[in-house]
């Protein structure tokens, strides 16, 4: 098996580094680096080194402009080469809340946008996500949901959250494709996912509920809720009702992306 280097950026304003850093030490990692964006741009630190990229949560540059759109523009017109070849190479990138709002605006995650929330605020609280079956049977985006259930919990934390597709022909494609990985969903289930979930289920009030998509490629994915805050099982506020659920739901995400990368990169 391969070992495998996991590298989480982050800028001014990252604030869930530590966390995200964490949870791919739990999941089996045979290094983890927190690098400033400003090393590899330096060419202190080579990209090329590493097996998975994690953009995580927080306020990058103060979201200046719009959510993300700063450290967005530092990967496209400084690090783009970089980022492009560790993509070709098949190697795992994950974009979280923040990180989520960058990939969508460097254009890895392709025609669509982030939005603000419906509600007009920031909306920090637990959600049900579903797990898209048709992903499950998808050998290449597969990778992010193996061995999860079909609803998982995790919380969010984001003003800028509303998934929104290009057009109504873009939003088809992703659903064909596969591409579709999270949608929000009520603790029950919702079964016809072109109904939208309600709020406060659906926070944002993302179209289609989408709460986590990849690329086509299937080996960039950016989601909403942050599953580094759910990876013991005691973070989730209804722990002492659910015992079972230990490790945290969000951990099994990071094994995921690890297994791969110590199995195929």
């Amino acid at each position: 098996m391969n070992k495998v280097k996991v590298l989480v950026l982050r800028s001014a304003g990252t604030n869930c580094d530590k966390e995200t850093a964490l949870a791919f030490k739990l999941a089996g990692a045979d290094a983890v680096d927190l690098i400033h964006i400003n090393q590899l741009i330096r060419k202190e630190k080579k990209l090329y080194e590493y097996n998975i990229l994690a953009i995580p949560g927080g306020f990058s540059y103060g979201d200046d402009i719009s959510a993300g759109k700063v450290f967005a523009n530092e990967l496209k017109y400084k690090l783009w080469d970089d980022i492009t070849r560790f993509i070709y190479e098949n190697k795992l990138i994950i974009g979280i809340c923040n990180g989520f709002q960058v990939l969508v605006k460097t254009g890895l995650i392709e025609d669509a946008t982030l939005s603000l929330n419906d509600s007009a605020k920031f909306e920090c609280r637990w959600v049900h996500l579903q797990v898209e079956q048709s992903v499950i049977k998808n050998p290449v985006n597969k990778i992010w949901v193996k061995n999860l259930p079909e609803i998982i919990q995790l919380p969010v934390a984001h003003g800028e959250g509303k998934f929104i597709p290009l057009s109504e022909m873009e939003l088809q494609r992703m659903n064909i494709t596969g591409q579709v990985v999270f949608r929000y969903t009520v603790p029950e289930g919702w079964e016809d996912y072109k109904k939208q979930v309600p709020y406060p289920y659906n926070p944002n009030g993302a179209v289609d509920n989408i709460a986590g998509i990849t690329n086509q490629q299937g080996n960039v994915l950016g989601m909403m809720p942050h599953p580094e805050r759910h990876i013991f099982g005691y973070q989730n506020p209804f722990w002492t009702k659910n015992k079972k659920d230990i490790p945290g739901m969000g951990l099994q995400i990071f094994i995921n992306a690890v297994s791969y990368a110590k199995k195929s990169l």
